[in-house]
């Protein structure tokens, strides 16, 4: 191979020379500045890394919302902002200003009727991420320093450069406001340059009903105009709001997309349903740069001496000839680069199939894609037996000479294909290896036809979660007790007895199965994360199942062995009471979290009710109460205080006594102005995200919506 190369050396430099730009040309190429792009922002396919949440803000059933829903009244404020910039101005921050248009939908509801309402929301692009401010007429977004007199209007400094459009619920005589409810545009200032009272509109902004709203800025003709609707499809002809307005001096190059909303003493609710953002005719330093290129040719072009018609038979010959002559010798050299293509990569296959096998050879075998492909019936929906974020479980009957020969599978199709071979090769290799009586088996595996497929041993009894949440429940006390040990001891093997540790990062009941005696397997180790035993924990995507995930994980991004300690303690809990880890109460139609509702009983020396009713008394009561503690234990919100999980063996085989668990659980707090970005989680809709604390809503049977009692 190498040998064939340096052979075609020679044809391969006549390529390029013929087809390389000229110096000159290329040298303007490398120079051209990146043009500024026109940006497009639908909230429908943003992920949680997309967004910065601030104060009191918080995600809930696919909307935001920005206010404390309470009862009472209060004070409060929030915003939500997207986490990238985007361009409202040319790369060299030019004097012309893009246009933009947004649309959004909008609920400001008061549940507590005839109780005063306020302040409002407002859309609004700013210079910094950091765009939380003071609550009241202040919307969230100025500070209570900022007012009419003493704001700074050339978009300067300080807040000057925040563009907002205010939906204004309250009448501020501070801010001259003109009713309490009115649309009014502020540049750097909570005293709107340019209101409109909405009354005329037939739009209450406080009536409850989804509004909606559309922005455009048209900067040539530098007009701004608000359209409101109580139909999110039907945009009116004529606007609430007009304003003849130069926004140039207060948008920058890059700005902040966001949405911001305040209450003072009251018990208005805000929350954003659906947005989208659009910006156009971004200015670009390259169209002058592109003219003056043109220009300079067509000078050159024009300079040339016109050909002899005599003479155009013979140009047009060599033209022709110039022409062909390159064309071959690049179709030649494409293939010959397809040829040589293809015989490293048959080269490089082999190379890797070689760097599989002794790593595996112990254990998992490689299948073949065909008979794979074959026990599944095709990769058949009849045989799906599990879905997930990471990807489909097929069960795979493999036939035998004999019935005694048959096998049965569970056949995973990844869906990681942005995973690097090497990284798959170095991960499965460790797993390969792990052998433990409580692990799901790893088979086998296959790599064809650009797909990852790996082969687990079949579990007939399906998983946890089945068998506590069907109807009827069949796990029994001791199956029950015998299932929390069996996971403790493995997660023990996986993080204090493996060469590398493993961090599982997706301890929970769907992840956890049972085989044909029902004994727990933990399986699914699709974000497992391996780490030597004398290294720190680093900072990763976040990954997991909310209700599950310790609220350290969430702040700052580290998986440790204490974050799946907190997850082996909802599990715990869920094994012992029969309850999700979010749960409706059916007294009070509330939702309810697992860990707190048992907590709270164990407060008032009641913790033995906590039991699963469904079991109708019929357990040990000294290993319910010391599996109750163990999993408060494990779900204690300060990771210091957890137990190693080869502790918690030692309590549930009664080889030690469980922990001290204190009657009322520790608080954890976190700075509700730091902002929250939470990269990649995988989470299920129903999801409530709060300035760096999580509240999950999982599907059951009882739980579909609602607050969360806490």
């Amino acid at each position: 191979m190498a040998a064939a190369v340096l052979r075609s050396l020679p044809l391969i430099l006549l390529f390029l020379s013929l087809t390389a730009p000229p110096a000159a040309a290329a040298a303007a190429l490398s120079t051209a500045p990146a043009p500024a792009k026109n940006a497009t922002i639908d909230s429908a396919t943003l992920s949680l890394a997309d967004l910065t949440l601030l104060g009191d803000s918080f995600l809930r059933n696919g909307s935001v919302g920005l206010t404390r829903d309470t009862g009472v009244p209060s004070s409060s404020a929030g915003s939500v902002l997207c986490t990238q910039p985007v361009a409202l101005r040319g790369p060299t921050n030019a004097t012309a200003a893009a246009s933009f248009a947004a649309r959004f939908s909008f609920v400001i509801d008061n549940p507590n009727a005839g109780a005063a309402g306020g302040d409002g929301i407002a859309f609004f692009v700013s210079p910094s991420r950091a765009a939380l401010g003071a609550t009241g007429g202040y919307l969230g977004l100025f500070n209570s320093s900022v007012s009419g007199s003493t704001a700074s209007r050339n978009g300067s400094a300080g807040t000057g450069a925040i563009v907002a459009v205010e939906f204004d619920t309250t009448a501020n005589p501070e801010f001259a406001d003109p009713s309490d409810n009115h649309v009014g545009l502020d540049l750097g200032s909570p005293v709107s340059v340019a209101t409109a009272d909405l009354a005329a509109s037939g739009i209450d902004l406080k009536s409850g009903n989804l509004t909606t709203a559309w922005i455009d800025y048209r900067g040539a003709d530098r007009r701004l105009e608000v359209f409101l609707s109580y139909e999110p499809a039907a945009k009116p002809k004529r606007p609430v709001l007009s304003a003849a307005v130069d926004l140039s001096p207060y948008l920058k190059s890059a700005m902040y997309v966001g949405f911001s909303a305040s209450t003072e003493g009251s018990t208005q609710q805000h929350t954003i349903k659906e947005w989208t953002f659009q910006t156009f005719g971004v200015p670009s330093t390259t169209a002058n740069a592109s003219s003056s290129s043109f220009e300079s040719n067509a000078t050159s072009n024009s300079s040339e001496q016109a050909v002899p018609v005599s003479a155009a038979p013979r140009k047009r010959v060599g033209l022709a000839l110039g022409i062909l002559g390159p064309v071959a010798l690049a179709v030649a050299f494409v293939f010959f680069a397809w040829v040589s293509i293809r015989k490293l990569v048959e080269l490089s296959a082999a190379r890797n199939d070689g760097a599989f096998s002794p790593e595996l050879l112990k254990g998992p075998r490689k299948f073949s894609y065909k008979e794979l492909s074959a026990a599944t019936r095709g990769f058949h929906a009849s045989r799906v037996v599990g879905k997930g974020a990471f990807g489909t479980v097929y069960k795979a009957a493999m036939p035998g000479a004999t019935a005694a020969t048959a096998a049965t599978y569970a056949v995973k199709r990844s869906t990681q294909a942005h995973q690097s071979r090497s990284e798959f090769v170095a991960e499965l290799s460790v797993i390969a290896c792990l052998r433990h009586k409580n692990l799901v088996q790893l088979e086998g595996w296959c790599d064809e036809k650009g797909e990852l497929l790996l082969v687990y041993e079949y579990m007939p009894n399906g998983s946890l979660d089945r068998a506590l949440y069907g109807d009827p429940c069949t796990l029994t006390w001791p199956q029950r007790y015998a299932v929390a040990a069996g996971i403790a001891s493995v997660l023990s093997y996986l993080h204090q007895e493996c060469e590398q540790r493993v961090i599982h990062r997706d301890i929970k009941t769907s992840n956890i199965l049972l085989d044909a005696n029902l004994s727990p397997r933990l399986g699914d180790f699709g974000l497992a994360r391996l780490m030597d035993h004398n290294k720190s924990p680093v900072s990763t995507l976040t990954a997991g199942t909310m209700g599950y995930l310790a609220p350290e994980y969430l702040q700052s991004g580290k998986a440790t062995e204490q974050t799946d300690v907190f997850s082996y303690g909802v599990v715990v809990l869920e094994v012992c009471c029969g309850r999700r880890p979010i749960d409706k109460d059916d007294a009070s139609g509330k939702n309810v979290n697992l860990v707190d509702w048992v907590w709270r009983l164990h407060g008032e020396d009641r913790l033995i009710e906590a039991a699963d009713a469904r079991l109708a008394g019929e357990f040990d009561r000294d290993e319910m109460l010391r599996l109750l503690l163990v999993g408060l234990s494990c779900a204690n919100p300060n990771c210091e205080e957890r137990p190693a999980m080869m502790r918690v063996v030692q309590i549930l085989n009664r080889e030690a006594e469980p922990a001290p668990v204190p009657r009322k659980k520790p608080l954890l707090v976190f700075s509700s102005s730091a902002s929250m970005k939470l990269q990649e989680i995988a989470f299920s809709c129903g999801d409530d995200v709060r300035g760096g604390y999580s509240v999950a809503k999982p599907t059951s049977p009882r739980s579909d919506g609602g607050d969360i009692e806490r």
